[in-house]
């Protein structure tokens, strides 16, 4: 089907355009628009998905390609977005209140950290900005330490290099939650053409206090005194290499070796195909350093460095990255063994492995499941002392940072092997110990890429209307989440599925987990958890058609 240029479409765009206030989007909008009026095909196609937005504003904020147009992130919908920001937050009484501004090294996000912070200054905000491109936690960080009001970083995260994205944290330093998200987007649809929006420079440039702030806390996080631990790490192209470097060294590990081509914050990502981790291939270069100077653990840090994967060298010798799910109770054991709390919560999500729960239980501490994302998972409540996702996010400093934090993962990752390594062990021998004794579980991710949403509406809405009876060989029934999340359940024997649409990326996900109890030898049993496991996929994998 063609899609023509009609006179609305025409119209919008150059009304658009002359309300643009940044010279290079116009000119970019502009030629389109000319391809569009003179009949080139596709051009028309190109131009009405510019126009088809304005992004959505949600519990993640904005994600998507920097590009001209509402349907993208450019100058005019951050400024717009900020101004909506800035009313939102006069309303709810934080009006010239700090606001803290970072960024990451992506395309655009120096000119929109800019336009963010003149538009608050013009608004009546105490702006404080990142000195430079640094880790999404330690804008996190910043939020409570300077009593602001609210944090914008401006990155996306491990999406494709083609994106960027707009994160907000609220006065308790977590992302913010519903119903902010909606008064928000209702503030921002009535903000003014992005070029009657006041603009003013002045913001306050952070020097180096914050960031020495941040990591003398992160230093604090190893538990003993063991330092002697080598380890290879990646930055992935962004942002987090400095900072991890900065973070080993006051901590006191001294052997840190990084990935040389991956070191440099590089916002074309050119030796990955995806900037992450958990991407077939974005660590290759990673194990092979690990191999080559003969590391006791590999570390990945995702391009914001918010997000920490765990490599590890395997019985014959050869390495792996472990699974969301194997870091996260790997750190999880590590911190309750660990904590000097009286009554600690850890929590993970709805998605990820249930073997944390088992853990919490031999400890006697409390354990909590909630939705998807770190602004459910950090107020899990009171006494949290650790919080995972199984897409890598690990916060194991919640009483400095309400989010994941990969610079803080990292260094404690790096304290639990130095540890284990003066006793002849490795983690490894910790994940067979916990499976032989809560059973194996073991976890997958089935990912269904759409370029049409609406196909992830109608396969939710077939599973609703007839769900499955079984999945793998064994009975399950289906528990729908609606209305408080877009999220359906299958649970049987041993066997769970979740099945949601991604609230971040052009997914269909379906996390995969089967329980298998050990009786005699952990080879077997795992070997039968990955037959069941392997059936279950087959089986979803056909539901996402």
């Amino acid at each position: 089907m063609t899609t023509s240029l009609t006179s609305e479409l025409r119209d919008r765009a150059f009304r658009w355009i002359a309300d643009d206030p940044d010279d290079d989007s116009r000119v970019e909008l502009q030629n389109i628009l000319a391809r569009a009026m003179g009949g080139e095909a596709g051009a028309a196609a190109e131009l009405a998905d510019r126009m088809a937005g304005p992004l959505e504003f949600g519990t993640a904020g904005l994600r998507g390609p920097v590009r001209a147009g509402p349907n993208g992130m450019n100058v005019a919908v951050v400024t717009r977005t900020t101004a909506g920001v800035a009313a939102w937050l006069a309303s709810q009484g934080h009006a010239g209140g700090v606001v803290v501004v970072g960024r990451d090294a992506r395309h655009g996000s120096e000119a929109f950290a800019s336009a963010a912070a003149e538009v608050l200054t013009a608004a009546g905000f105490a702006v404080k900005t990142l000195p430079g491109p640094l880790p999404t936690p330690v804008l996190a960080f910043a939020v409570p330490a300077l009593g602001a009001v609210a944090g914008i970083q401006i990155t996306a995260s491990h999406n494709p290099p083609a994106d960027n994205g707009y994160k907000l944290y609220d006065a308790s330093g977590g992302q913010i939650v519903p119903p902010s998200d909606g008064q928000i987007e209702r503030a921002i649809e009535a903000a003014p053409p992005a070029i009657s929006v006041p603009r003013e420079p002045g913001a306050e440039v952070l020097g180096d206090e914050l960031l020495n702030a941040y990591l003398a806390k992160v230093a604090l996080l190893p538990r003993g005194p063991e330092r002697e631990v080598k380890v290879a790490a990646t930055a992935l192209h962004g942002v987090g290499a400095d900072t991890l470097r900065a973070a080993f060294e006051r901590a006191g590990f001294g052997d840190l070796h990084l990935v040389p081509e991956q070191a440099t914050p590089d916002p074309d990502f050119p030796t990955v195909a995806f900037p992450n981790p958990e991407e077939p291939g974005a660590t290759d270069l990673l194990l092979t350093l690990a191999s080559e100077v003969d590391a006791d653990l590999a570390i990945a840090l995702d391009p914001d460095a918010d997000r920490c994967a765990l490599g590890v060298r395997e019985r014959d010798g050869s390495w792996r990255m472990l699974r969301g799910d194997e870091t996260g109770v790997l750190l999880g054991w590590h911190i309750l063994s660990t904590v000097d709390s009286a009554d600690p919560l850890v929590a993970t999500t709805i998605v990820s492995s249930s073997m944390l729960g088992e853990v919490a239980k031999e400890f006697g501490a409390r354990y909590a499941e909630t939705l998807t994302g770190f602004k459910w998972l950090v107020r899990a409540g009171e006494g949290l002392v650790f919080a995972y996702e199984e897409a890598l996010g690990l916060c194991v400093n919640p009483g400095f940072v309400r989010d994941k934090d990969g610079i803080a993962a990292a260094v404690l990752a790096a304290a639990l092997t130095a540890s284990l390594r003066a006793v002849g062990r490795g983690p490894l021998d910790i994940l067979d110990e916990l499976s032989v004794k809560h059973g194996v579980h073991v976890t997958d991710q089935v990912s269904l890429r759409v370029t049409d949403l609406s196909v992830r509406e109608r396969l939710m809405a077939g599973l609703r209307a007839t769900p499955p009876s079984a999945l793998g060989g064994t009975d399950v029934t289906m528990e729908d989440l609606l209305p408080d999340a877009d999220v359906l359940r299958l649970i049987g024997e041993g066997l769970r599925v979740v099945i949601r649409p991604s609230g971040t990326e052009p997914k269909l996900k379906a996390y995969l987990q089967v329980k298998q109890p050990v009786a005699g030898d952990l080879t077997e049993a795992r070997a039968a958890a990955d037959a069941r496991l392997s059936a279950l996929r087959t089986d979803i994998e056909s539901l996402l058609v």
